[in-house]
């Protein structure tokens, strides 16, 4: 263990830190007392309009409690963290760290979160009723299912072969639009376009993949990110193909064996004799999610203890040294990407399904940044991280949805849901300073001898891991 030491910082620094951050700060959260901008038509010139009069006085007076207080916990944050004690980098983990290890790396916990995933629909649906289980099945369900699988995808290109990929969404995209053309114009059905939205979505990996064999760091992000912006763009202007903006309609969904989840007389409802609900539906869709989620992640799991699993290990930590071992760092950087590409396009595949609408706006650059974000913040290589990461990031921006005993406080008008981005970066923030190797940094080495020992999230980085 390596000793602990003091931090060396002089009054004079620590002043000027502050009032820096302090108006950093204020700058952040002045929209939240009012600034807006108007066209000045005589000067042909925006300007800055302080305290918008439209802004009652209760809430101006609530904006400003918010902005202190906010700006107050920035303030606080930025001292602790430059007055606390600093320790070398390479430390043991702690024993609080040990123990979560253990306990990610335990059975039960696999199973024990399987079983809660499995008889969530069913405890909702038996605690709200049809209607109120609705909600809470398909927004924090299916939607947390669909990012969980979206992440662990991500995470083979980026937690285990550390290739920094900005334009995840394109094979989202190429998933989606795959199986919705092929649904759409040649009437396939779900089962039948799913593997064949995978298989082009690696393709398009693959051919992502070339262009950047020679690239690394901030240089493959810029590729990445263009190609992201590239199949986007082609999604908007080739109009004749992909109907642009309009988006494509009448998207099949999946079946249940052939048996359409309608209220006809062969749907499901009629077929097992029982009331016709949407709730049937959407917990099919849920189970569906479900099971492509856990293959994903069963998959994944035994890549990472195939020789290709530790060669994109290697290619992370050291591309020089893997290139010294003999490791064809073509193919191992390809596999990668066609791998992550592969779970992009069946999660996209999904969504079209489960939408029934698509349009080039459900792709866009935001959705690339989530699902990194929850990679990088649950913890890069990490399946559980992944898993944590979504519930807060993607269930807790939607809980804000449901924080309406807030207006009582800021008015009628007030919107927690506005505020989703400022929470974020808070968030990515408070990440930064305290653990910023994400949630579960500390890792189970793939190979070891007589022991399978915890690595330290220190040490895992290049040369280190």
């Amino acid at each position: 263990m390596a000793a602990t030491g003091t931090t060396r910082i002089s009054p004079a620094d620590l002043f000027k830190d502050l009032i820096f951050w302090a108006v950093v700060s204020t700058c952040m959260f002045l929209p939240v007392v009012g600034l807006t901008t108007y066209s000045d038509q005589a000067t042909n010139s925006f300007r800055l309009n302080f305290l918008n009069p439209d802004f009652a006085f209760g809430k101006r007076f609530g904006g400003l409690i918010t902005t202190a207080v906010i700006v107050g916990l920035i303030l606080a944050i930025r001292l602790f963290v430059l007055l606390r004690p600093q320790r070398s980098e390479h430390k043991t983990p702690s024993k609080f760290a040990q123990t979560m290890t253990r306990i990610g790396m335990s059975p039960w916990v696999m199973w024990f979160g399987a079983g809660l995933a499995v008889v969530f629909p069913l405890v909702m649906l038996f605690a709200l009723g049809d209607k109120g289980s609705l909600k809470w099945i398909d927004t924090y369900g299916i939607q947390i299912m669909i990012y969980i699988m979206l992440g662990w995808g991500l995470n083979i290109v980026v937690g285990m072969a550390g290739l920094l990929d900005l334009g995840y969404v394109a094979f989202y995209a190429v998933g989606a639009y795959s199986y919705a053309l092929l649904s759409v114009y040649y009437g396939m059905t779900f089962w039948e376009c799913l593997p064949i939205a995978g298989f082009l979505a690696a393709l398009w990996g693959i051919i992502l993949g070339f262009p950047v064999l020679r690239l690394r760091g901030d240089y493959l992000a810029l590729v990445t990110l263009a190609f992201g912006e590239i199949i986007r763009s082609v999604l908007v202007n080739w109009k004749s193909f992909t109907h642009g903006n309009d988006g494509i309609t009448s998207i099949k969904p999946p079946t249940f064996f052939g048996i359409p989840f309608t209220a006809g007389p062969n749907g499901f409802a009629k077929t097992f004799d029982l009331a016709f609900s949407p709730i049937h539906g959407k917990i099919f869709f849920y189970y569906v999610i479900l099971i492509l989620a856990v293959m994903t992640a069963y998959i994944t799991s035994r890549m990472r203890r195939l020789p290709v699993g530790r060669a994109w290990e290697a290619l992370r930590e050291n591309e020089i040294a893997c290139r010294s071992l003999g490791i064809n760092t073509t193919t191992t950087k390809l596999a990668a990407f066609a791998s992550g590409a592969l779970f992009g396009g069946l999660a996209g595949a999904f969504f079209a399904a489960k939408q029934g609408f698509i349009n080039p706006e459900s792709f866009v650059f935001q959705e690339s940044v989530m699902v990194l974000a929850i990679v990088v913040l649950g913890g890069s290589g990490s399946l559980l991280g992944v898993v944590v990461a979504a519930i807060l990031l993607v269930g807790g921006s939607e809980i804000l949805r449901e924080l309406t005993f807030m207006k009582w406080i800021f008015g009628p008008d007030f919107d927690p849901s506005q505020y989703r981005p400022m929470i974020f970066g808070l968030a990515m923030v408070s990440m930064m300073l305290w653990k910023p190797r994400g949630l579960i940094s500390n890792r189970a080495p793939t190979v070891y001898l007589k022991e399978r020992k915890i690595v330290s999230g220190a040490l895992v980085q290049e040369g280190h891991g």
